[in-house]
């Protein structure tokens, strides 16, 4: 029954109730009776098909006690009770509904955001389409107050965009050539024109969307369980209120049994606390994945961090360029050539950096190999480029003299990451890259210490002095250093054996094995790779930590939310029977604490929608940190 008709059964059986309590006043007792009893089929009517139905599913539901104890109530002549019983629940059922769909706003609000149509610059005609006409390579043109409608790259122009539907973050973005933007961000000034190259479904606006449905509509363990327990209940309930006639021979006192054992507020007290978690997640930019990962997350007590992208900006420079043979522009021509097919930070850095010089890039190598965790052998102009680290040139044999080895160290020291150049099995430099550490990362971490994190540890492919530099800045607990994908799997299989409860963090491709072992695994969506969002349980739609804190403070408060609603409609249920059995409570007024018990178990959940956590004005305040190294 959708929330539209409820609505109106709901306000016909409520005039009618208010018309039969006229009658009474006049003292018209019949037309009172026959008013009563048409209220109690129209509003029962629908419960009834209800039962019907989930009973021709094997189901037995709440609307099967209610229309047992409705047809006995008529049976025995109780009018006002019938007629009340049925109005109070379906007034219940309408609260329910409305109170719901309230929780279900940042899903409305995120769909209400979707940009519909779009510009294009199409055979040297501007027109405006429809957004789902756009296609990948299109040439959208955004002005002042407009929706983006793709994701894509700026090659003109310049704005400052909102993109709170995607990150959750209200400060307006500055953009210009070269930098991305995603569907469903606002243009607050500037104008723009963007090459797409994601559309229609693959936008990340549409994928985000497409999460927090899914997300709405898995169940945590708690609501499983709930639901096996209603059907074992409703049939144990008919058995109990047979019983208390056979005992009592009190036919209204059974029927107010079978009325007040409804277990309504206990079946919504997990999935209302639930969806509100999610929904309050989705405004403040972090991806929750369901209520089983909603409740996971609450028991987690081990995070284990990657560093490049993660605890570091993932933005970082090419701070000097060490050259035994070539001049310094030229070895950065062909290692840039070399990584022009890679993904990682380490080779667009390189890449960025030639181009920022004007340096002229030829296309793809002849051959390229990617050696994961390693770095990237390739053929260029006919010569062998080996660029990486220490162990990739160690795989092929190339010797590091101890000038090179010095030099390197002492970058490394200083909180850069070197990484070798070499030429036909021969070393011919070295490229020194700086990150900075996210300037939220301290206060996130104290906050994920202080909200019951036990350990906090970082692996990383990056050498041991660098890593090490970080760790001590941070304060973590552990720091694992020059690791493969496969030794950051090995190293969170290890700590689940240990018995600790892990949740991983990252945003590379090779982290997302690791992602996949956790218990909990976490990407960053803006910089993340989309293999890392896919395997993630919970993802950071603006890239900053202090959501990952958030989110772990939100899904404690969620399952604590979660367990006063259970506990709350528990025991009202046992205080209604004992005052049912003890001839304190009857059957209108059992209904009606019934009803009110649902609305304050849904109140109790739309909490968590305005949760806001541990105030954070304190971190824009926060010193600038040390430059590290690039994993």
């Amino acid at each position: 029954m959708n929330a539209k008709r409820t609505s109106l059964i709901t306000a016909i059986t409520g005039l009618l109730l208010v018309i039969a309590i006229a009658l009474h006043m006049s003292g018209l007792h019949e037309w009172r009776q026959l008013t009563l009893i048409t209220a109690t089929l129209i509003a029962g009517l629908p419960i009834a098909l209800k039962a019907f139905k989930a009973l021709k599913m094997k189901a037995f539901s709440i609307e099967l006690l209610v229309t047992i104890a409705v047809v006995g109530a008529l049976f025995i002549g109780e009018y006002v009770e019938s007629a009340a019983v049925t109005f109070l629940f379906l007034f219940g059922a309408f609260l329910e509904v409305r109170t719901l769909e309230k929780t279900r706003s940042s899903l409305r609000s995120l769909i209400d955001m979707a940009p519909l149509e779009a510009t294009v610059l199409r055979d040297g005609e501007t027109m405006t389409i429809s957004v789902d006409e756009v296609e990948e390579g299109d040439r959208v043109i955004i002005r002042s107050g407009e929706k983006v409608a793709i994701d894509g790259e700026i090659i003109t122009g310049k704005a400052t965009i909102n993109e709170a539907a995607i990150t959750g973050e209200s400060v307006p973005a500055a953009k210009t050539t070269s930098d991305r933007v995603f569907s469903g961000s606002i243009i607050d000034n500037g104008f723009i024109e963007v090459i797409a190259d994601r559309v229609g479904d693959d936008t990340t606006f549409s994928r985000i969307i497409e999460l927090v449905e899914d997300a709405q509509e898995t169940k945590s363990k708690t609501e499983k369980f709930l639901d096996r327990f209603a059907n074992i209940y409703t049939p144990a309930v008919v058995v109990l209120s047979v019983l208390v006639y056979i005992v009592t021979r009190n036919i209204e006192m059974t029927l107010t049994f079978l009325v007040v054992a409804c277990p309504g507020a206990l079946v919504i007290s997990a999935p209302v606390s639930i969806v509100a978690g999610i929904g309050n997640g989705a405004r403040n930019g972090v991806l929750i994945k369901g209520g089983e990962t909603m409740e996971m997350l609450a028991k987690i007590d081990t995070v284990v961090f990657d560093k490049t992208g993660t605890l570091t900006r993932g933005r970082p420079e090419v701070t000097a360029i060490k050259s035994f043979s070539e001049s310094e522009d030229e070895l950065l021509r062909l290692i840039a050539e070399a990584e022009m097919i890679s993904e990682h930070h380490l080779g667009q850095t390189i890449v960025k950096e030639a181009r920022k010089r004007d340096i002229l890039l030829g296309g793809e190598p002849e051959e390229a190999t990617i050696i994961e965790g390693k770095g990237i052998q390739a053929l260029i102009e006919g010569q062998r480029l080996t660029v990486g680290n220490r162990k990739l040139m160690t795989l092929n044999n190339i010797l590091i003299d101890d000038e090179t080895e010095t030099y390197a160290v002492r970058q490394e020291q200083t909180g850069h990451t070197a990484i070798f150049a070499a030429i036909n099995g021969n070393i011919a430099g070295i490229i020194s890259i700086a990150d900075q550490i996210r300037p939220e990362a301290m206060h996130a971490i104290e906050e994920l210490r202080t909200n019951g994190v036990k350990q906090i540890i970082m692996l990383t492919g990056d050498n041991r002095h660098t890593a090490e530099l970080v760790g001590k800045q941070l304060g973590l607990d552990a720091v694992h250093a020059e690791l493969l994908p496969e030794d950051k799997v090995a190293m969170v299989q290890k700590l689940k054996d240990s018995g600790f409860r892990v949740a991983m963090a990252g945003d590379g491709i090779n982290d997302a094995p690791a992602i996949a072992t956790a218990d909990i695994g976490l990407a960053m969506g803006e910089g993340g790779t989309d293999i890392s969002m896919e395997t993630a349980d919970v993802v950071l739609m603006a890239d900053r930590l202090d959501q990952f804190s958030h989110a772990y403070a939100l899904a404690k408060a969620t399952v604590l939310n979660m367990r006063q609603n259970t506990f709350f409609a528990v025991g009202t249920v046992a205080i209604l029977l004992a005052g049912v059995l003890l001839g304190k409570v009857f059957l209108a007024s059992g209904m009606l604490i019934h009803e009110l018990s649902v609305l304050i178990v849904i109140l109790n959940a739309i909490r968590l929608i305005r949760y806001k956590g541990k105030k954070k004005s304190h971190l824009t305040k926060q010193a600038p940190l040390k430059s590290i190294p690039l994993q």
